[in-house]
């Protein structure tokens, strides 16, 4: 089963010859290229999502639940209907009031959410959770927070989850060990490939293609899934970068 995660970057007309609208059509050609079962995006407003959701055939929006404004940046889920079943899930906002819209706490530069999927892979059977998040790009004591949040929510799941998602942190930090093992309950599937923590790692590039601040970008995963492959996608499609981040895709067995 092929995950991804990816940062879509928001429509942001400064980003110039970078801006959303003349490279949605190279974001969705590398998606196509890499095919993942599973694809967790963020920053994704209603446009961006909704083009996506139109031009991904094959595969569903996972939007249960969502309440739609164009004031937010989501962080989505979209699975392949061949091969994933969605049953439940929902969001949440990544604050002291969690169910209240666009909500942030902490010195959070902006409202934070989780978004989660209970799923059933077809041909194994294996019944799931995959969630996927952004946390705060500013504030530390928020991101900490959020991921406190986050860890509360992962141990009171049943079934094993996989957690994917723009961390806007680094391996090491008090959010990854919140959530990663020993002390967390997720192990990291870079660490697990044997991959190096070096200028290769890191994933914000600001269209620039040249690494420029740590390996943020993460899929965490329970022991019940073992990763077999994986790397970050480095590359052009149609001369440009499809995002500031390299997203990260990796494949993982389920024993």
């Amino acid at each position: 089963m092929r995950i991804m995660t990816m940062n879509l970057r928001f429509p942001n007309p400064d980003d110039g010859d970078n801006f959303w609208y003349l490279r949605r059509r190279a974001v969705v050609k590398l998606i196509r290229s890499y095919s993942p079962e599973l694809l967790a995006t963020q920053e994704g407003t209603k446009p961006q999502l909704s083009y996506l959701k139109r031009e991904l055939h094959g595969y569903c929006l996972f939007e249960k639940y969502r309440v739609w404004d164009d004031r937010c940046q989501y962080p989505s889920i979209f699975y392949r209907e061949s091969s994933i079943r969605s049953f439940d899930g929902g969001e949440f906002w990544l604050s002291e009031t969690p169910g209240v819209h666009l909500s942030k706490s902490w010195g959070s530069a902006f409202p934070r959410m989780m978004s989660c999927m209970r799923a059933r892979e077809v041909s194994s059977g294996e019944l799931f959770w995959f969630a996927t998040t952004h946390l705060d790009n500013i504030s530390s004591e928020a991101r900490v927070r959020q991921a406190e949040i986050i860890r509360g929510w992962l141990e009171a799941r049943k079934e094993p989850v996989i957690l994917a998602g723009d961390f806007n942190d680094v391996p090491g930090s008090e959010v990854y060990k919140l959530l990663v093992k020993p002390s967390g309950s997720l192990l990291d599937t870079w660490k697990l490939l044997g991959k190096p923590e070096n200028q290769a790692s890191l994933t914000h590039h600001g269209f620039t293609g040249v690494p420029q601040w740590g390996r943020l970008d993460w899929i965490l995963v329970d022991e019940k899934f073992k990763p077999v492959n994986g790397d970050l996608a480095r590359e052009k499609i149609d001369d440009r970068y499809p995002s500031d981040h390299f997203p990260y895709w990796v494949d993982v067995e389920i024993s």
